[in-house]
């Protein structure tokens, strides 16, 4: 099936999931039993906007073949040790949680290009962690109150694009 959006001829997609704007709290369990024999063919997963505050370390070892998960706008703080399992994955969405430090498991996801995690209350960052992820292109850190030292992971240091606000003027004594 195609869908037209505008003039884009956009293919329907058989692979994804969305449950945006649902005001989920949870991830419904009902739908591990109604999506059992599919799980393995969905590749996109969208959450996004909805109520949650927290990820359980079943959704990401039944859908262990994403590889882009969208979860902006929910109130996540920390994502489970298990989305070091996620070994196809490569964009993650996570602007407009609740995070204050990166999440420490995405940087052992060798296969991520995109990180977003722009709005949130990050002010901790694995700058080494994060240099020796080879795969990663972009990382948006836009709109969070990070630290001097993140300031300083400038290419040539990093090979990914770095996205951060203006840093705010120092006042005057």
């Amino acid at each position: 099936r195609v869908a037209r959006k505008g003039n884009d001829t956009v293919e329907n997609k058989t692979d994804s999931l969305d449950l945006a704007n649902c005001k989920l709290m949870t991830f419904p369990v009902g739908i591990y039993k109604a999506m059992r024999s599919v799980t393995e063919g969905i590749h996109h997963i969208s959450l996004a906007n909805n109520e949650l505050k927290s990820l359980t370390s079943r959704f990401v070892t039944t859908f262990s073949q994403l590889r882009e998960l969208n979860l902006a706008g929910n109130y996540l703080h920390r994502l489970p040790e298990e989305v070091t399992s996620l070994l196809h994955l490569r964009a993650i969405n996570l602007s407009r949680n609740r995070f204050r430090r990166f999440p420490e498991p995405l940087a052992t996801v060798t296969t991520l290009e995109t990180i977003d995690l722009e709005e949130n209350e990050i002010t901790e960052v694995p700058v080494e962690k994060l240099a020796t992820m080879a795969s990663l292109q972009s990382l948006n850190l836009r709109a969070n109150p990070v630290g001097p030292e993140v300031r300083l992971l400038v290419r040539p240091l990093v090979p990914f694009d770095l996205l951060l606000s203006p840093e705010e003027p120092v006042p005057e004594a």
